[in-house]
């Protein structure tokens, strides 16, 4: 695995640190402590933010129970809207704006990745900042990433790939998450939407895209 959320509950593995089967490599931290910084991002750049959108391959629902507790702590609502085929784009994101959200919470899937530029288009389209956790979809027009950086998850799992391939059984390799996290900030994005970044949330990006 690289960068899979939750793959206890998704049932791929039986613990992070004794994963006993055939299936081990790298998880994606969906935590209720990251999904609460995501929307505290957002709401450090929209302090009113009351209603967020979440789109992305969300019907499996892996890892929502935290978001949902991270929303009520932080008096978010959610409007979730999901996206299974390419075709139901604009649908899905018609519906948030149906909704009347104030911002995006992108879910990162193979589908989404897929659609990073049209996803960001129609952001910058509608004046909503948005989020996610991969800095490739800030790079192609959205407000913020925060979270790992995916090519080097990939050269951590040729790790796991070399000592498997040297005898080591995927059962006694535990399930490594991330353990450092990269904030990247589209200030040309924000300039569009009119809005201003917070110096003290600005200090702290790794990458600022100007």
């Amino acid at each position: 695995m690289v960068f899979t959320a939750d793959p206890v509950g998704a049932g791929f593995v039986a613990s992070l640190a004794r994963p006993g089967g055939n299936v081990t490599g790298l998880a994606a931290d969906a935590s209720l402590d990251l999904w609460a910084k995501y929307l505290a991002q957002l709401k450090e750049v929209v302090p009113k933010l009351s209603r967020v959108g979440v789109l992305g391959q969300v019907s499996s629902q892996i890892g929502f129970a935290e978001l949902e507790r991270a929303s009520r702590k932080l008096d978010v609502t959610l409007e979730v809207s999901d996206i299974r085929s390419p075709d139901e784009f604009d649908d899905a994101f018609a519906m948030l704006i149906n909704k009347q959200v104030g911002a995006i919470l992108v879910v990162v899937g193979p589908l989404t990745y897929l659609l990073r530029q049209q996803i960001a288009d129609a952001a910058l389209k509608y004046r909503l900042p948005a989020i996610t956790n991969l800095e490739e979809f800030t790079q192609a027009g959205l407000l913020m990433s925060y979270g790992p950086n995916l090519p080097d998850l990939y050269r951590r799992a040729a790790v796991y790939v070399d000592k498997i391939f040297h005898g080591a059984m995927p059962a006694d390799l535990p399930v490594e998450q991330p353990t450092k996290y990269e904030l990247a900030i589209n200030l040309k994005t924000a300039k569009t939407l009119g809005l201003t970044v917070p110096p003290t949330l600005l200090a702290t990006a790794d990458e600022v895209i100007e």
